[in-house]
Protein backbone atom coordinates (compact mmCIF):
# COMPACT_ATOMS: atom_id res chain seq x y z
CA UNK A 1 0.00 0.00 0.00
CA UNK A 2 1.27 3.99 -0.88
CA UNK A 3 0.15 7.28 0.07
CA UNK A 4 1.20 8.83 -3.54
CA UNK A 5 3.41 10.90 -1.94
CA UNK A 6 6.37 10.91 -3.76
CA UNK A 7 10.07 10.20 -2.03
CA UNK A 8 12.28 10.43 -4.70
CA UNK A 9 12.67 11.09 -8.86
CA UNK A 10 14.50 8.32 -9.81
CA UNK A 11 16.12 7.37 -13.66
CA UNK A 12 15.84 4.10 -15.82
CA UNK A 13 19.40 3.57 -16.40
CA UNK A 14 18.58 0.30 -18.72
CA UNK A 15 15.78 -1.73 -20.34
CA UNK A 16 15.88 -5.18 -21.34
CA UNK A 17 13.37 -6.10 -23.70
CA UNK A 18 12.17 -9.58 -23.00
CA UNK A 19 9.56 -11.94 -25.06
CA UNK A 20 6.73 -10.85 -23.34
CA UNK A 21 8.06 -8.59 -20.46
CA UNK A 22 11.01 -6.18 -19.81
CA UNK A 23 13.56 -5.88 -17.21
CA UNK A 24 14.07 -2.04 -16.07
CA UNK A 25 17.04 -1.62 -13.77
CA UNK A 26 16.05 2.23 -11.72
CA UNK A 27 18.30 4.32 -9.69
CA UNK A 28 17.04 5.40 -6.64
CA UNK A 29 19.48 5.87 -3.31
CA UNK A 30 16.65 6.77 -1.16
CA UNK A 31 14.58 4.18 -1.99
CA UNK A 32 16.47 1.47 -2.00
CA UNK A 33 18.22 2.06 1.81
CA UNK A 34 17.58 -0.88 3.29
CA UNK A 35 15.80 -2.20 0.72
CA UNK A 36 15.76 -6.22 -0.16
CA UNK A 37 14.82 -8.93 -2.72
CA UNK A 38 11.08 -8.94 -2.82
CA UNK A 39 10.22 -5.81 -1.80
CA UNK A 40 7.89 -3.59 -3.18
CA UNK A 41 8.31 0.28 -4.53
CA UNK A 42 6.03 2.09 -6.78
CA UNK A 43 7.26 3.92 -9.90
CA UNK A 44 5.35 6.21 -11.70
CA UNK A 45 2.42 4.60 -9.68
CA UNK A 46 3.35 1.25 -10.83
CA UNK A 47 4.01 -1.38 -7.96
CA UNK A 48 7.12 -3.76 -9.14
CA UNK A 49 8.69 -6.14 -7.18
CA UNK A 50 12.68 -5.71 -6.25
CA UNK A 51 14.54 -8.56 -8.21
CA UNK A 52 17.91 -7.62 -7.67
CA UNK A 53 19.96 -4.69 -5.82
CA UNK A 54 23.14 -2.75 -6.67
CA UNK A 55 24.59 0.48 -5.67
CA UNK A 56 21.46 2.92 -5.44
CA UNK A 57 20.31 0.90 -7.53
CA UNK A 58 17.19 -2.08 -8.32
CA UNK A 59 15.91 -4.70 -10.77
CA UNK A 60 11.97 -5.31 -11.04
CA UNK A 61 10.77 -7.73 -13.95
CA UNK A 62 7.65 -5.89 -15.66
CA UNK A 63 5.20 -8.21 -17.48
CA UNK A 64 3.03 -7.29 -20.70
CA UNK A 65 -0.10 -6.46 -18.78
CA UNK A 66 1.67 -3.99 -16.83
CA UNK A 67 3.43 -2.53 -19.85
CA UNK A 68 -0.33 -2.64 -22.10
CA UNK A 69 -2.09 -1.03 -19.01
CA UNK A 70 0.35 1.84 -18.11
CA UNK A 71 2.84 4.19 -19.94
CA UNK A 72 6.21 2.27 -18.17
CA UNK A 73 6.23 0.52 -22.10
CA UNK A 74 7.26 3.99 -23.06
CA UNK A 75 10.45 4.55 -20.64
CA UNK A 76 13.97 4.35 -21.95
CA UNK A 77 17.26 4.70 -20.36
CA UNK A 78 17.50 7.88 -18.93
CA UNK A 79 14.11 8.46 -18.16
CA UNK A 80 13.20 9.82 -15.21
CA UNK A 81 10.45 7.99 -12.84
CA UNK A 82 8.77 9.06 -9.51
CA UNK A 83 9.59 6.83 -6.59
CA UNK A 84 7.72 5.46 -3.66
CA UNK A 85 8.48 2.82 -0.69
CA UNK A 86 5.76 1.34 0.55
CA UNK A 87 4.01 3.13 3.76
CA UNK A 88 5.02 1.36 6.92
CA UNK A 89 2.42 0.06 9.83
CA UNK A 90 1.74 2.59 11.58
CA UNK A 91 2.77 5.50 9.67
CA UNK A 92 1.07 8.60 8.48
CA UNK A 93 -1.34 8.76 5.59
CA UNK A 94 0.00 12.07 3.70
CA UNK A 95 -1.76 11.48 0.61
CA UNK A 96 -4.55 8.53 0.19
CA UNK A 97 -4.68 4.81 -0.41
CA UNK A 98 -2.55 4.04 -3.41
CA UNK A 99 -2.54 0.33 -4.34
CA UNK A 100 -0.09 0.87 -7.13
CA UNK A 101 -2.98 -0.64 -9.71
CA UNK A 102 -2.87 1.45 -12.16
CA UNK A 103 -6.29 1.73 -13.69
CA UNK A 104 -5.55 3.56 -17.06
CA UNK A 105 -3.64 6.03 -18.85
CA UNK A 106 -4.02 9.54 -20.03
CA UNK A 107 -2.15 12.52 -21.84
CA UNK A 108 -1.43 15.63 -20.34
CA UNK A 109 -3.81 18.28 -22.79
CA UNK A 110 -2.53 21.70 -21.56
CA UNK A 111 -0.64 23.18 -19.13
CA UNK A 112 -1.20 26.61 -17.59
CA UNK A 113 1.20 28.35 -15.27
CA UNK A 114 1.07 30.83 -12.69
CA UNK A 115 2.84 32.38 -10.29
CA UNK A 116 2.40 29.88 -7.38
CA UNK A 117 1.32 27.11 -9.18
CA UNK A 118 0.39 25.06 -12.45
CA UNK A 119 -3.11 24.02 -13.92
CA UNK A 120 -2.56 21.25 -15.90
CA UNK A 121 -5.19 19.30 -17.79
CA UNK A 122 -5.27 15.61 -18.37
CA UNK A 123 -7.05 13.26 -20.66
CA UNK A 124 -9.36 11.05 -18.98
CA UNK A 125 -10.28 7.47 -20.39
CA UNK A 126 -14.17 7.04 -20.47
CA UNK A 127 -14.65 4.00 -18.53
CA UNK A 128 -12.75 5.79 -15.60
CA UNK A 129 -14.66 9.50 -15.38
CA UNK A 130 -17.25 8.08 -13.14
CA UNK A 131 -14.95 7.64 -10.57
CA UNK A 132 -13.26 11.34 -11.01
CA UNK A 133 -14.89 13.92 -8.81
CA UNK A 134 -14.18 17.53 -8.19
CA UNK A 135 -12.13 17.63 -4.88
CA UNK A 136 -11.53 13.64 -5.07
CA UNK A 137 -8.39 11.88 -5.11
CA UNK A 138 -6.43 10.64 -8.15
CA UNK A 139 -3.14 9.01 -8.65
CA UNK A 140 -1.43 10.82 -11.19
CA UNK A 141 2.07 8.65 -12.03
CA UNK A 142 2.17 7.71 -8.15
CA UNK A 143 1.42 11.28 -7.66
CA UNK A 144 -1.44 11.56 -5.00
CA UNK A 145 -3.48 15.05 -6.18
CA UNK A 146 -6.79 16.32 -5.56
CA UNK A 147 -8.58 16.85 -8.75
CA UNK A 148 -10.17 20.65 -9.34
CA UNK A 149 -12.73 20.23 -12.36
CA UNK A 150 -13.70 17.28 -13.77
CA UNK A 151 -15.09 16.79 -16.94
CA UNK A 152 -16.34 13.68 -18.93
CA UNK A 153 -13.15 13.50 -20.99
CA UNK A 154 -10.38 15.28 -18.59
CA UNK A 155 -9.41 16.68 -15.64
CA UNK A 156 -7.53 19.63 -14.09
CA UNK A 157 -5.06 19.14 -10.73
CA UNK A 158 -3.46 22.01 -9.38
CA UNK A 159 0.77 21.65 -8.88
CA UNK A 160 2.30 23.51 -6.48
CA UNK A 161 6.22 24.73 -6.90
CA UNK A 162 7.16 21.30 -4.67
CA UNK A 163 5.57 19.28 -7.00
CA UNK A 164 6.51 20.31 -10.11
CA UNK A 165 10.26 20.45 -9.03
CA UNK A 166 10.57 17.18 -7.15
CA UNK A 167 8.13 14.33 -9.34
CA UNK A 168 7.75 13.85 -13.23
CA UNK A 169 4.62 16.26 -13.40
CA UNK A 170 7.09 19.31 -13.78
CA UNK A 171 8.68 17.55 -16.81
CA UNK A 172 5.73 16.17 -19.03
CA UNK A 173 4.56 18.28 -22.06
CA UNK A 174 0.95 17.95 -23.97
CA UNK A 175 0.86 14.61 -25.49
CA UNK A 176 2.67 12.78 -23.09
CA UNK A 177 1.52 9.75 -21.44
CA UNK A 178 0.86 9.64 -17.54
CA UNK A 179 -0.58 6.88 -15.04
CA UNK A 180 -3.53 7.04 -13.38
CA UNK A 181 -4.89 5.19 -10.74
CA UNK A 182 -8.96 6.28 -9.14
CA UNK A 183 -9.52 6.25 -5.60
CA UNK A 184 -10.07 2.79 -4.50
CA UNK A 185 -12.36 3.41 -2.16
CA UNK A 186 -15.38 5.02 -5.14
CA UNK A 187 -14.75 1.36 -6.72
CA UNK A 188 -16.04 -0.40 -3.63
CA UNK A 189 -19.01 1.66 -2.99
CA UNK A 190 -20.14 1.57 -6.90
CA UNK A 191 -19.97 -2.29 -6.27
CA UNK A 192 -21.55 -2.61 -2.91
CA UNK A 193 -24.38 -0.65 -4.35
CA UNK A 194 -24.77 -2.68 -7.27
CA UNK A 195 -25.20 -5.97 -5.22
CA UNK A 196 -27.71 -4.10 -3.10
CA UNK A 197 -29.88 -2.73 -5.82
CA UNK A 198 -33.03 -4.62 -5.74
CA UNK A 199 -33.77 -7.15 -8.44
CA UNK A 200 -37.31 -7.11 -10.07
CA UNK A 201 -38.32 -9.10 -13.25
CA UNK A 202 -35.89 -12.39 -14.99
CA UNK A 203 -33.37 -10.84 -12.19
CA UNK A 204 -35.50 -11.92 -9.44
CA UNK A 205 -35.61 -15.41 -10.37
Amino acid sequence: MFTGIVEELGEVTAVELLDDASRFRLRGPVVTEGAKHGDSIAVNGVCLTVVDLGEHEFTADVMAETLNRSSLGALTAGSRVNLERPMALGGRLGGHIVQGHVDGTGRILERTPSENWEVVKVSLPAHLSRYVVEKGSITVDGVSLTVVDAGPDHFTISLIPTTLALTTLGLKGPGEPVNLEVDVLAKYVERLLGAAAPQTGEEAR
